[in-house]
């Protein structure tokens, strides 16, 4: 029970007592439930493969967003990981498509350009009639690095390309943020 524990609380989002939680009802299961639920998660780790498109995590050759005749081929969203792209198809917002980079430029850790999927976003921008690539990167110092870089490559390609705004959180008090958000959200304003 306690390497369980052990295992269940090295996952993201899960603390001890959620851990502890989630072991207790999995010892409660039957034992047909408790084998089904783990040769589904290692049939899942067999069959993911990356989107031929646009490199997000799937188990088919083109995932569904790419699949989707009904989002706009022409407006391409690059993301840093599939988390990010989950994050904004929350949104309902964003209905053009994306591009999965699978991490960010970060020379302290020893990753360049030719580390993350920059070269297959150069094909596919090369290859599909995008009129705009919205740069959705984290806003940290790698994620702008990784941006500077992009729009680099792609501007003198004619398309237009864009960066998320950053700014101030809704609900967050001004003495608290940092005066990189300050100066972020003050650039991106927007006239009332």
């Amino acid at each position: 029970m306690v390497a369980l524990i052990g295992e269940l609380s090295k996952l993201p989002g899960i603390g001890s007592k959620t851990a502890q939680r989630l072991a207790f009802h999995i010892i409660s299961m039957p034992k047909d439930k408790v084998e089904h639920l783990a040769q589904t998660m290692v049939q899942a780790k067999e069959d993911i493969k990356y989107c031929e498109r646009c490199c997000t995590i799937t188990d088919e050759n083109l995932c569904p967003i790419c699949k989707d005749p009904n989002r706009v081929q022409t407006q391409l969203m690059v993301v840093e990981d599939s988390r990010d792209m989950a994050a904004y198809e929350r949104t309902q917002e964003f209905t053009g498509i994306y591009h999965i980079l699978h991490g960010a430029i970060s020379p302290m850790m020893h990753v360049g350009p030719s580390d993350i999927k920059i070269k297959e976003l150069l094909n596919r921008i090369k290859d599909e009639d995008i009129n705009e690539v919205i740069v959705a990167t984290n806003p940290n110092i790698e994620g702008e690095a990784t941006a500077i870089y992009i729009s680099k490559l792609i501007k003198p390609l004619g398309i237009k390309i864009t960066r998320i705004a950053h700014g101030v959180p809704v609900g967050g008090d001004l003495e608290y943020v940092d005066e990189v958000t300050l100066s972020r959200a003050l650039q991106g304003r927007q006239e009332m």
